[in-house]
């Protein structure tokens, strides 16, 4: 385990579909599915999925700064999710399946503002995605930690009976960085 680690925070709707993607970055050392944003502690998946407890489906990721860094975790974010959707993400709707980066100070409220920034000069098109101080971090139920892995099969139908893939390579084309 390195000397140091950090960690950061993002949603992009249904978080199975975010841990492959950051799992795959080398540096990446830890990623946990689970709820931030939210006005209990501890809630459940029925408390988040019902849309009232205000929190967001998120993945936390546990990194090695010395061999990745935040800016290269907010290209993997921004090209698994459908940034201009404020409703929810892909077959996923309601507040607690928006997008949004969630920043622990100045540096990656910086980074997260300069990278959308660029995207919308980029590509054109106006980002929904929210940018967010972090806050209290509850980790999922056990059986959605690692859901693509357990559960090849089902999160498979489910990612691609939610339209996620497509729409990916419709919103990024050759930048496209889908890993199951």
């Amino acid at each position: 385990m390195a000397a140091q680690t950090k960690e950061a925070v993002f949603a992009g709707g249904c978080f199975w579909c975010l841990e492959g993607p950051f799992d795959a970055l080398p540096g990446v050392m830890q990623t946990e599915a689970g709820y931030t944003g939210g006005q209990i502690s501890n809630p459940t998946y029925e408390q988040v999925s019902s849309g009232t407890s205000g929190h967001i489906e998120a993945m936390r990721v546990v990194y090695d700064p010395e061999l990745t860094n935040f800016e290269k975790l907010l290209d993997v974010f921004w090209r698994n999710i459908d940034p201009i959707d404020a409703g929810g993400q892909f077959c996923d709707r309601g507040p607690q399946y928006r997008s949004a980066v969630f920043f622990a100070d100045a540096a990656e409220e910086s980074a997260a503002r300069a990278s959308k920034a660029r995207l919308e000069e980029a590509h054109g098109f106006t980002i929904a995605t929210e940018i967010l101080p972090r806050s209290a971090f509850y980790p999922a139920e056990e059986y959605h930690q690692d859901y693509y892995k357990k559960n090849p099969l089902r999160y498979h139908f489910y990612r691609q009976g939610c339209g996620r893939d497509q729409r990916l390579r419709q919103l990024w084309g050759a930048e496209t960085k889908v890993k199951p």
